[in-house]
């Protein structure tokens, strides 16, 4: 038997507004979860987000503490086109989320862009820039 990557995990310091942005990108979360100490939505590949507060974490390892110094996870969310790249990051900045890159068009062949979602971590946002 082989491991098979399963899910990926993040830690919320606002469980509500870390489910909200991430909601705003797609993502089927109940609402409920907002409350939760832990929360996931699963993917149509599969493949699950799981999202747990600060103190859940801190629950089975108390020593932990919260990264510094940059990012060591990055999502990435394929758009349909380059305008929707454009119109993602416009409408996740209206809604007062931080832009880390304005929407530009790579070297290598992708409309781009950076938003953070709410505890600081880069969310890409892509498309084949043809």
């Amino acid at each position: 038997m082989t491991p098979r990557l399963d899910a990926i995990g993040l830690v919320a310091a606002d469980m509500a507004a870390s489910l909200a942005f991430y909601r705003r990108l797609g993502l089927d979360i109940p609402a409920e979860a907002d409350t939760a100490p832990h929360a996931e939505a699963t993917l149509p590949s599969g493949l699950r987000v799981l999202w747990d507060t600060e103190e859940t974490i801190r629950s089975f390892d108390p020593s932990w503490t919260p990264p510094t110094g940059g990012e060591r996870l990055g999502l990435a969310f394929l758009c349909d086109s380059p305008a929707e790249v454009d119109s993602v990051y416009a409408e996740l900045t209206a809604a007062g989320y931080q832009g880390h890159l304005k929407p530009w068009d790579a070297v290598w062949g992708q409309r781009y862009a950076v938003v953070l979602d709410p505890d600081g971590c880069g969310v890409s946002l892509f498309a084949d820039a043809s």
